[in-house]
């Protein structure tokens, strides 16, 4: 630093640069000052900012330390839950509704360690009424020493059932034209408020009736009946006396009579038509159709079948035989037959050989039906046990022969009572039910003894000639499965022919020969 005094002489140019000088000398001094001041700050902030650093740095190693050490923590407890502490599960739903009445069926559970079943060791607590409504609680637990593990199901019994509307008669009803619905009776059941018939309510609507009901727990139903006026039954048209009437050849027919009822229109007997006709003198069968239409135009058809049968020949002789074919029996009969130019009726069965059998329809003589099995425990249980046994044999026939036979002979006869062990009344019903399906059905009038009242051939003879006359039909019955019949056979034929008797065969034209019905 200068300092100019004023006794000092100088130019003015030389004080120019003094004071130039001067100026760039304090200019130097303010700009290192500056300068000095602002490296300070710089230096005080770079000290701040690796505060701040540090400190971030701090945190987010303490933050790591917290995820790590929470990682391991949870990885124990992992392993604990694993390996030390058993599974409890429960089988099915957690909650379960149940119907009320409705039978509670536990699904199950299972308490597992380590793949060990320790499922015996779980303990159940609670139980489930079905017939209370309401809410329970069943409890599955396990101590495990300070621990318990446990489980919970709930089951609420509720009525989720509907009541049910009973409708007396059909939800479509049709009525008589002319005619109010009146038959209205209906009842209502609710499987838990029992009956609630009081409760339903009825809404008539054109021509519809709808009822409708509500229980105690909310559940609805609703029905509709549907009235129609229209007739649509047919009337009821039945005939006096039987379905199937017989009549000898010349007899005159008389009718039995008929009813027609309808349930609109009441008897309308009057309306009844009958079509047909029957010649009473030429033998045959025939068809009466009885008809009848009420005013709805319903009709209603019955048959009558009008079986006209040769007259009974006084005097005749037939000769029939059940139970077989037999070999080493019936050959030797038909044997004895030919030779004797007499034709006979055989009542065979599903026994036997086929050949036999087709030996007998080709020589001419009736193949008739008599049983499949001649059990009669079995054919005799039901009608439709009889039937399912005459089919049997007549199939049997029918295969052999190619004619398929319609005359019968009832095991034990038509007057039998062995039946009554098995289903009483029911010979009542066969004999009425066999001719309704046309078959014809034969008893006998002279019985030859040969299936145990004797057992030979002399028996039999004596039996048979001692009982024969000119006065009837002589209906015999005899078994070709017996030797002692086989014996006896021709003496039997040479003394028939010797006083003047004829030997015929059954046909469906020949006059049933029956017996009283005794069950």
């Amino acid at each position: 630093m200068y300092v100019v005094k004023k006794s000092d002489s100088m130019s003015n140019k030389k004080k120019d640069e003094i004071f130039k000088q001067l100026k760039d000398d304090e200019k130097l001094l303010e700009d290192n000052i500056q300068k000095s001041v602002k490296e300070e700050n710089i230096s005080n902030a770079s000290k701040e900012e690796n505060s701040d650093i540090k400190k971030v740095k701090n945190k987010y190693q303490w933050q790591l330390y917290l995820v790590i050490l929470s990682v391991i923590i949870f990885i124990i407890f992992i392993l604990v839950y694993l390996f030390f502490i058993p599974k409890l599960t429960l089988n099915g739903q957690s909650k379960i509704e149940l119907d009320y009445n409705e039978k509670y069926k536990e699904s199950g559970y299972s308490l597992i360690l380590n793949k060990r079943n320790l499922t015996n060791k779980v303990k159940v607590k609670g139980n489930v009424n079905s017939k209370k409504l309401g809410t329970y609680k069943i409890e599955y637990y396990y101590k495990f020493g300070i621990f318990k593990i446990r489980k919970k199901r709930t089951i609420e019994v509720k009525d989720k059932t509907k009541p049910l509307i009973i409708l007396e008669g059909s939800k479509d009803t049709y009525i008589c034209p002319n005619t109010e619905y009146k038959n209205d009776k209906y009842q209502a059941i609710d499987n838990y408020d029992g009956d609630i018939t009081n409760n339903v309510q009825v809404i008539k609507k054109d021509n519809k009736y709808i009822y409708q009901v509500e229980d105690s727990s909310g559940n609805k139903t609703r029905v509709i009946r549907k009235i129609t006026k229209k007739d649509r039954i047919q009337p009821v048209l039945t005939l006096k006396g039987d379905k199937v009437i017989n009549i000898t050849q010349g007899e005159e027919y008389k009718e039995s009579g008929y009813t027609a009822i309808d349930n609109c229109d009441n008897d309308i007997t009057e309306k009844v038509i009958i079509e047909g006709n029957i010649d009473t003198n030429t033998i045959g069968s025939y068809e009466l159709i009885y008809k009848v239409s009420d005013n709805s135009h319903n009709e209603t058809k019955v048959n009558r079948t009008i079986n006209v049968l040769e007259k009974s020949k006084k005097g005749v002789i037939y000769l029939t035989f059940d139970d077989g074919p037999n070999e080493g029996t019936t050959n030797v009969i038909l044997d004895i037959l030919k030779e004797e130019g007499v034709k006979a009726t055989f009542f065979v069965t599903s026994k036997g050989p086929d050949n036999l059998i087709k030996r007998e329809y080709d020589e001419g003589h009736s193949i008739a039906l008599h049983t499949s099995t001649h059990n009669y425990a079995s054919l005799y249980s039901s009608d439709d046990a009889y039937f399912i046994d005459l089919e049997a044999v007549q199939k049997r026939v029918e295969n052999i022969t190619g004619y398929k036979s319609m005359i019968i002979r009832f095991p034990g006869g038509s007057s039998n009572t062995i039946s009554r062990r098995y289903n009483i009344g029911i010979m009542s019903r066969l004999t009425k039910e066999v001719l309704a399906r046309g078959y014809k059905y034969y008893d006998w009038n002279i019985s030859s003894g040969d299936a145990g009242e004797t057992n030979t051939s002399e028996g039999v003879y004596q039996n048979v000639v001692s009982r024969i006359s000119h006065d009837k039909v002589n209906m015999i019955l005899m078994h070709d499965i017996k030797p002692h019949t086989r014996d006896a056979l021709k003496a039997i034929i040479h003394y028939a022919k010797e006083n003047g008797y004829i030997f015929d065969k059954i046909t469906e034209s020949t006059d049933m020969v029956i017996q009283r019905i005794n069950n």
